[in-house]
């Protein structure tokens, strides 16, 4: 194989330090949002030949407003996010490179307050900003696959593996300190969006309630009793004291929550594609 493809490689690496936060905050990317986005595309594709969509448009449609209230405060706005309602009863809602976010309605059924919501969404539109998954497919595949992209290659056994990767990530976290990265950056774009960050505390400690009944999903390492979840929790009361009380007392958004979320359909229990 000739050099010129490798020597391109590192002249991009070289020149391919982009934003991955709040504040400014940049790290070396090899790949583009264009190629980020058709890795998504291709992870979203695999989900959803296991994963049944729900079929109510205007859950879709309330949780892609959503979604975009939190996008058009963050840090990768022009990023085309997508945003899908999963049927499942799993308590998991994850993110793909690209920014493609899946949400099951096993955990929408837990929330009580679009805050809750936005507060989940929030946390998962982070990881798509750091770019989380897009540096763990850097880090198992190297080079490689930024070569790949870049001479036009397209591998379906490749979409394969990382469809497999970002499920392991989805389940398993992307360890503490991206977790704790996207604990911070969402509680700013919950504060950007006018949602109370409060809700986000609720929604760990109700996750940290349900580790011990043997759920499966977001967050899936926390449990009330470990000193990670513990201290998780404390740097976000940490962060959102810092805020004006004209930002921590904001009223919840419970009452059109609480109509949409008397559209799901009732529970049934279902092998996800994440368990296969």
């Amino acid at each position: 194989m000739s050099l010129y493809p490798l020597l391109v490689v590192f002249a991009a690496a070289a020149l391919s330090c982009v934003t991955t936060g709040p504040g400014g905050k940049r790290s070396l990317i090899l790949i583009s949002d264009k190629q980020e986005v058709s890795l998504g595309r291709s992870v979203s594709e695999e989900i959803l030949k296991k994963e049944k969509p729900l079929e109510d448009s205007l859950w879709q449609a309330y949780l892609t407003e959503v979604g975009q209230k939190i996008v058009q405060v963050s840090d990768r706005r022009t990023l085309p996010f997508h945003f899908t309602v999963l049927e499942n009863e799993q308590i998991n809602a994850f993110a793909t490179p690209g920014g493609y976010l899946f949400f099951y309605t096993g955990i929408l059924r837990m929330m009580e307050s679009e805050d809750e919501l936005a507060a989940v969404m929030a946390h998962e539109v982070s990881h798509v900003v750091a770019r989380h998954s897009v540096k763990a497919i850097q880090r198992y595949y190297g080079g490689a696959i930024a070569l790949s992209l870049l001479l036009g290659e397209k591998s379906e056994e490749m979409a394969g593996q990382v469809a497999g990767l970002v499920f392991s990530l989805a389940l398993q976290g992307y360890g503490r300190k991206n977790e704790h990265e996207a604990d911070e950056f969402g509680l700013i774009y919950m504060q950007r969006s006018r949602y109370n960050p409060k809700a986000m505390v609720t929604m760990f400690e109700k996750l940290a309630a349900l580790s011990g009944e043997s759920k499966r999903g977001l967050f899936e390492s926390l449990a009330a009793s470990h000193p990670e979840t513990q201290e998780r929790i404390a740097r976000m009361k940490t962060q959102i004291a810092g805020y004006s009380p004209g930002v921590t007392e904001r009223p919840l958004k419970k009452d059109r929550y609480e109509r949409m979320k008397n559209r799901l359909p009732a529970p049934v229990e279902k092998e996800s594609a994440t368990e296969k």
